[in-house]
């Protein structure tokens, strides 16, 4: 049987992709080594945050309102709780580059932030520890996403409107025909007109003529016990991010399972995300649990969880999306740097637009091959 559409991985952006395909009457086929929402790739560990201001470029903005449109409809059809907008506090040098950052986003696109005075910070988030040398910024329309339950019911509403899902699959390769597009797979082989790859860390494999590399770096990911009254989100404790000179940190707040640390800078450069340990890192515990002491005073230093996850990144950090050079079947979104789950809901809906020929829901040109030479 051949379809119209094959997806090639069926995580965050290729869940969201296969769904908007079926929405639009599309006959096709998403394949995946792993069952749904698993935790091998990048997808996983229960929340994502999602914000406007964006500090890493101001031209992510448009693409971030139709993803924030898109997570709102996923909400209304599914009934789920998948978007919770608990806010995010952002902490640093008015000079850094987190702050100077979110600025520039806000100003470019009429985005409300907030600064938040010494006084009204400690009244309103007393499990913080104050740092005069920091200010605060805060996003009222910004939070977390429950990043498996989205995959879920991507997946579940695409299959309901006529998509196939394939999963348990090795895929071994494909190539573009006269006709279309040959997938293979250790349990058999599909024709498709088109293909879109979102393969996470498995990009580089199934992208090998891309002629950009990707790095894969594992990050770890810690929940320690907590007071709820003081870091819950029911007391209204916001996401947050910290700066420190060339570091970042960030995290979520408890919702009865403990308050979610993690480090987006640094990480451990890996070959094989199958091989790579999932132990607990020395290193990458000491640097959590220092921040932990330093910022949230009044937090237990119980490791109640722990989790990996891995980054796949770009050279300049910033997503590869766009028709695979020299080709008007292919389309492929790889390299999204730690940042990318927010945008899953536009990312699949921009994918299925290049291969179908249409406007993109929002412009990503900025995020071609063509920055690359």
């Amino acid at each position: 049987m051949s379809h119209d559409l094959i997806i090639l991985g069926t995580g965050g952006v290729g869940s969201s992709a296969l769904f908007h395909a079926a929405e639009r009457g599309l006959s096709v086929l998403g394949l995946d080594r792993f069952p749904p929402a698993h935790d091998r790739g990048s997808s996983h560990g229960e929340t994502r945050m999602i914000r406007q201001s964006y500090f890493e470029n101001p031209a992510y903005v448009p693409l971030l309102r139709a993803s924030y449109r898109l997570w709102d409809e996923l909400v209304e059809r599914t009934g789920e709780a998948l978007f919770q907008r608990t806010g995010v506090a952002y902490f640093g040098r008015p000079e850094g580059g987190l702050l100077s950052g979110v600025q520039a986003s806000s100003e470019t696109h009429g985005i409300a932030i907030e600064s938040v005075s010494a006084d009204d910070f400690e009244t309103r988030w007393p499990g913080f520890a104050k740092d005069d040398s920091h200010e605060v910024l805060f996003e009222p329309d910004a939070g977390y996403l429950r990043v498996e339950d989205c995959i879920a019911a991507y997946l579940r509403e695409a299959v309901r409107l006529g998509a196939e899902h394939r999963h348990g699959e090795t895929i071994l390769g494909w190539e573009e025909s006269g006709d279309g597009v040959e997938v293979r797979t250790d349990r058999g082989s599909y024709h498709a007109d088109r293909l879109i790859v979102t393969a996470g860390c498995w990009a580089s494999q199934l992208l090998p003529d891309l002629g950009v590399p990707l790095k894969l770096l594992r990050k770890h990911l810690h929940w320690f016990e907590v007071d709820e009254s003081l870091y819950g989100e029911a007391s209204g404790f916001p996401c947050f991010a910290h700066e420190f000179g060339s570091d970042c940190f960030y995290g979520f707040p408890s919702a009865g399972a403990g308050l979610k640390l993690a480090e987006h800078t640094g990480g451990d450069e890996i070959e094989d995300p199958l091989e790579a340990s999932r132990e607990l890192d020395p290193t990458d515990a000491e640097r959590i649990e220092h921040y932990l002491a330093r910022c949230f005073p009044q937090a237990s230093r119980k490791r109640i969880r722990h989790e990996v996850c891995f980054y796949t990144n770009s050279p300049d950090e910033h997503y590869l999306v766009d028709r695979l050079p020299g080709s008007e079947r292919v389309a492929f979104a790889a390299g999204l740097s730690g940042h990318g789950f927010k945008n899953a809901s536009a990312l699949g809906h921009a994918l299925v637009d290049l291969v179908t020929g249409e406007k993109p829901i929002a412009d990503v040109r900025f995020l071609g091959m063509e920055r690359f030479g």
